[in-house]
C-alpha cells in the first residue's frame, strides 16, 4: 500500500460511513507519519479504520470496501471497518494522531493515523511474529525511539507481567540491533 491508496481509502470510507473523519489504527497508519515508509512496512493490503463520529458504520465499510468486495478487486487493497477497541493503545493516543487530509485526494475528509510509537505499542501487545517484525523494522529504520516506546508501554492498560515481557523484548531487540 502507498500514501495515495491510503488517501483513497479515507475518501471512500468516509463516503460509505457518511462521516468526515476516521481513525486509522492498523499497520498502514504508518503512512500518516511516514508517507515514504519502507516497503516491508507497507506490505499489507488492508487499512483498519473506524469512523470517528459514526462508529456504528464499521459494518457498512466492511460490506462495501472490505476483503473480497468489488472495491478490493478493483483497487487491490481493502478497508476493514473495525472498532478501535480491537486495539490496545497507550493512554493519550488520541492527542498524538497524525492527520491525513487533502482537499483533493481525501476531499477534505480527515484520517487520524496512529502516531508511530502508539502503533508500535499496539503491535507489540498483539505479539504476533509479524507484529514484532513490524516493530523491529521501525527500530532499525530509526522511525521510533526506544525510550519513547518504553514510556508508552508504561501508559498502556495491560497487566504488569505483560508490560514486563514487552519491556524485556524491546530492550533485547534494541541491544541486538
Amino acid at each position: 500500500m502507498n500514501r495515495d491508496q491510503l488517501e483513497h481509502a479515507i475518501r471512500a470510507a468516509c463516503e460509505v460511513a457518511e462521516d468526515t473523519e476516521l481513525i486509522i489504527f492498523g499497520s498502514q497508519a504508518i503512512l500518516g507519519e511516514h508517507p515514504d515508509a519502507p516497503p516491508d512496512l507497507r506490505a499489507s493490503v488492508e487499512v483498519d479504520v473506524q469512523p470517528l463520529n459514526h462508529p456504528e458504520a464499521v459494518d457498512k465499510i466492511d460490506g462495501a470496501l472490505g476483503e473480497l468486495s468489488l472495491f478490493h478487486a478493483t483497487h487491490g487493497f481493502y478497508v476493514h471497518g473495525v472498532l478501535i477497541e480491537a486495539a490496545t493503545l497507550p493512554d493519550g493516543w488520541e492527542d498524538r494522531t497524525i492527520q491525513v487530509r487533502d482537499n483533493l485526494t481525501t476531499q477534505g475528509n480527515i484520517g487520524h493515523c496512529l502516531e508511530s510509537h502508539d502503533l508500535a505499542v499496539s503491535k507489540l501487545v498483539a505479539y504476533r511474529d509479524k507484529d514484532r517484525d513490524f516493530v523491529r523494522i521501525l527500530l532499525i529504520e530509526h522511525m521510533i525511539e526506544v525510550e519513547t516506546l518504553l514510556h508508552r508501554i508504561g501508559l498502556s492498560p495491560i497487566a504488569d507481567d505483560a508490560k514486563q515481557r514487552l519491556v524485556d523484548w524491546i530492550k533485547a531487540t534494541a541491544k541486538e540491533l
